[in-house]
């Protein structure tokens, strides 16, 4: 494995790496304004939320790398502390992109862009009318972490006002995920897109814990044709099916597989993986459970 020292390479490289192996990152469309009261839209991609009681995000309107100058929307926030994070989709990323060029200052980048203002409630910023989630906020506090180039400069804003489309709201009054459409920042000028069969759901072991991967036998642990994904999945079962539900699968539906490869042990612990494999990417993981505990209950 490739070994880098941050003392030791120059900081573009760092930056690949930190870009090119953190993501997706969300984006965060900020809208600000300066002292003047003029109106400024630029997107980040160093931003997430921090917490909810209260509402917390940060965006870092980092230095610039080549020169060591800082962007306006740092310089906005400094004057006048407050923003509106705008959530970024696919169908106004080819705009925002437009608002991330590096204009004079005093440009306002919803006239370049095509987005569109509209005036918030709480805060002197504009919201952008094409996301459908907007965050009106306040800036808590700017955390200078340092004044070399590429030094991030950490807006910790509060949530002091949501807007929703109710477009993007499912029959349970949540934002689906397979409506809002958002869409990421990778590496270099790469994006990706949350949507269609990119998204899959997780068990969330939050309250209900799963057994475990050491619960696997051994044989199973170290498996060479499960993957460590195959493994999560049986360790996110809530229980073992008990002995009497193995054997009575194993007399059901294994039956063939063990009368026709009792004298070939090891092909037939192959088979039994491979099944509890295909098993597994059907969804069914409570069989492939059986199916696998089969073998060390023959």
């Amino acid at each position: 494995m490739k070994r880098a020292d941050p003392a030791e390479i120059p900081i573009p490289e760092l930056h690949g790496y930190l870009t090119g192996g953190i993501g997706p990152r969300p984006i965060a469309l900020a809208s600000t304004i300066d002292a003047q009261g003029r109106p400024n839209l630029s997107p980040f991609s160093f931003f997430n939320a921090f917490g909810a009681n209260p509402g917390i995000l940060i965006f870092s309107p980092a230095r610039r790398g080549r020169d060591n100058t800082t962007k306006h929307s740092y310089h906005n926030v400094k004057a006048v502390p407050e923003v509106v994070i705008n959530a970024v989709t696919w169908s106004m990323v080819q705009q925002v992109s437009v608002a991330s060029g590096e204009f004079p200052e005093g440009i306002n980048e919803f006239e370049k862009s095509g987005l569109t203002p509209v005036a918030s409630e709480k805060v002197r910023p504009f919201r952008v009318n094409e996301s459908p989630v907007q965050f009106e906020c306040k800036v808590l506090q700017v955390i200078e972490t340092g004044t070399g180039g590429g030094a991030a400069n950490l807006v910790v804003c509060e949530v002091v006002m949501v807007h929703v489309d109710e477009a993007v709201l499912g029959p349970d009054g949540k934002i689906d995920q397979r409506k809002i459409d958002l869409v990421g920042r990778m590496g270099g000028p790469t994006y990706c897109r949350a949507h269609g069969d990119a998204l899959f759901d997780l068990a969330q072991p939050n309250q209900h814990v799963g057994v475990g991967v050491d619960a696997l036998p051994a044989r199973v642990r170290n498996s060479s044709i499960l993957t460590g994904n195959d493994l999560g999945m049986l360790g996110s079962a809530l229980h073992l099916p008990d002995e009497t539900a193995v054997n009575e699968f194993k007399l059901t539906e294994l039956a063939d597989l063990f009368i026709g490869l009792q004298d070939k042990p090891a092909e037939l612990e192959r088979t039994l993986h491979e099944r509890a494999r295909q098993l597994l990417a059907n969804g069914h993981k409570e069989e492939a459970w059986k199916t696998l505990l089969a073998f060390n209950e023959r």
